[in-house]
């Protein structure tokens, strides 16, 4: 077997020194794996909420259309990444080979795992999709992937179903980044706080901010009052539409005793929801974009613009330990988890 780069820049097509990630297309032949790649055998993909509602909308709500979207992309560029989005997903799959230069690894074939880097620089390879399961934006396929010497995965554990592990690791970075962020005595708001992402936000941020701090969650659908009121996930509800920065920071400030809030994490999967994140946020305060649908250019020349001066920060995916962090919420709150196996275990 060839050495390829640590960091799979020798599958990059096009343009030649570009990364995976930010290249647009990639060599996804898997007849040759590289002394520091892993093959997988893909069972299932969860594409990025943001990319997998821009799909579906494109599609009409077509299961057969998103099906045949995705099969193009990834014939187009090698990868799963939305040329709309940019971003991608991640996916569980079993081990197939592993190069020789990853002996060491603790890891052998026949291992299902689930990767924790995005499918927007994965190597993949669908022959078909057998099944578009739009309700959690997520595909069953037969096909195959390649995880570079760089890349990060999780084994999937034997004490929960493998759809709840998928649910979960797809947004394993929020809630461990929440984890860093909130401190004793905070105040958070949470945009988008009905999803995945923001339910486990919501739920960490509960843990740190104590008995002084307050968590608010936003959301637009009244159907997710009863679970955020149920799983005790927040001290207040925000109803407020996210594309709307002006409703939002009313909503909040009469959630939080007329004060802008220390901390905002936004999960929304829709763009234009910038300003709904830096207007309730005090000066000095942190917005945290989990949302891959945000646009930075907007968010910089939004917060300029009124004259906020507050720390930004970009939804980076991973932080370390972000796939245990997260496992673990769903061990110690049965009721969380008895929510996502409702939600998303199909």
């Amino acid at each position: 077997m060839p050495m390829g780069s640590k960091y799979g820049t020798h599958r990059v097509i096009e343009p030649v020194g570009a990364m995976p990630q930010t290249a647009k297309r990639i060599n996804n032949d898997m007849s040759t794996v590289y002394d520091n790649e892993i093959l997988l055998d893909v069972i299932a993909l969860n594409i990025d909420s943001a990319s997998f509602t821009q799909i579906e909308t494109e599609a009409g709500h077509d299961e057969q259309k998103i099906a045949a979207k995705i099969m193009s992309i990834v014939a187009e560029r090698g990868k799963q990444q939305n040329p709309v989005t940019g971003s991608g997903g991640m996916l569980i799959g079993k081990v197939a080979k592993i190069g020789s230069a990853l002996k060491d690894r603790d890891l052998k074939v026949g291992d299902k795992i689930a990767s924790l880097v995005s499918l927007s620089l994965t190597p993949l390879k669908i022959n078909k999709i057998t099944k578009v399961m739009s309700d959690v934006d997520r595909v069953l396929i037969d096909g195959q992937a390649i995880l570079f010497e760089s890349g990060i995965y999780a084994k999937l554990p034997t004490d929960m179903d493998e759809g709840l592990a998928l649910a979960a690791l797809d947004i394993a970075g929020a809630p461990a980044q929440t984890a860093k962020l909130v401190k004793p005595g905070d105040s958070v708001l949470v945009l988008g706080a009905g999803g995945k992402s923001g339910l486990m936000c919501c739920y960490e941020a509960m843990k740190r901010v104590g008995p002084t701090g307050r968590v608010i969650a936003n959301i637009r659908n009244e159907k997710y009052v009863k679970p955020l009121r149920d799983m005790k996930l927040c001290h207040e509800i925000a109803m407020a539409d996210s594309t709307k920065p002006v409703e939002v920071l009313e909503a909040v400030l009469k959630a939080n005793n007329g004060k802008e809030v220390d901390i905002v994490i936004n999960c929304v999967n829709l763009e234009g929801c910038e300003m709904a994140s830096i207007l309730p946020v005090r000066d000095n305060g942190i917005v945290y974009f989990f949302s891959m649908a945000t646009s930075f250019t907007r968010a910089a020349l939004g917060a300029e613009g009124i004259g906020k001066d507050v720390l930004m920060i970009i939804g980076n995916g991973y932080t370390k330990d972000h796939a245990e962090i997260t496992l673990w919420e769903l061990r110690e709150n049965a009721q969380l988890r008895k929510y996502f196996e409702e939600q998303y275990v199909k």
